[in-house]
């Protein structure tokens, strides 16, 4: 990849955030910049030449203080998330409180303060990693489910209200990634042993996201056939339902 362009990718001291951040170091003529909590990880990746930013994002002066810093950059990365999954009625308020942060408030925020210079400026590329829980939701993930179908409704109307100003709109929907976020989300180990071979590869998404950075799309689903499940549980949702319900919840 060559292009003229700086970067900013939320969430990248781990899983796609970071494997993202270390492809895209090595690509001339990219000033690519990175921010997270792990200030370790930032470290290495400043080794590689990527500008790193410790930030606790939910912390609205933290985020202040890196909007700040990084100018407005040509392409923003929102690939921050974080995930609990379990009954609806189980979730605490603590966990619930940190998803919808991380995953929905943080991202609009952030949106909202660069979205003037970018008007302004007449171009921009606003790319938010999604989930295909936000379209197809199954048990235990009511909650991050939740903040996913919002991402989904916000970025369709942003994407509406800045098209006049030449700002691209993308989101891709992976399915399950092997990363540490899937152990995190479910401790008991059930997705990840219900799902097996289907897990997503870390570098599979990685390089998906780069090749909408140099050739932005509306959406893209991961793995592909995802896209065909959507359109499916639109049509027949309590078979949908009944599947996913038996697959992944087994009382």
């Amino acid at each position: 990849m060559q292009l003229d362009k700086s970067i900013l990718i939320t969430g990248a001291t781990s899983g796609v955030g970071l494997a993202l951040a270390k492809r895209l170091a090595g690509a001339r003529g990219l000033h690519v910049m990175a921010t997270g909590r792990n200030a370790q990880a930032l470290e290495h990746l400043k080794t590689l030449g990527v500008e790193g930013f410790c930030a606790d994002l939910r912390d609205v002066k933290q985020l202040e203080w890196l909007v700040s810093r990084i100018g407005i950059p040509d392409v923003m990365i929102f690939s921050a998330g974080v995930g609990k999954f379990n009954l609806a009625h189980e979730a605490s308020d603590e966990e619930m409180q940190a998803m919808l942060e991380t995953n929905v408030l943080v991202p609009m925020q952030l949106t909202k303060r660069l979205l003037p210079s970018m008007m302004e400026r007449k171009s921009g590329h606003l790319l938010f990693v999604g989930s295909q829980a936000g379209k197809v939701a199954t048990p235990k993930t009511s909650v991050y489910a939740a903040t996913k179908h919002a991402l989904i409704g916000y970025t369709n109307a942003l994407r509406m209200e800045v098209a006049p100003y030449q700002i691209d709109v993308s989101v891709i929907h992976p399915g399950p990634i092997d990363t540490p976020f899937i152990d995190l989300a479910d401790q008991t180990g059930g997705y990840k042993q219900a799902l097996g071979a289907r897990l997503l590869s870390v570098d599979s998404v990685a390089y998906s996201i780069m090749e909408m950075i140099s050739q932005p799309k509306r959406e893209v689903n991961l793995p592909k056939i995802m896209g065909l499940t959507s359109k499916l549980y639109a049509l027949a949702p309590s078979t949908v339902e009944r599947i996913g319900r038996s697959f992944f919840y087994k009382k």
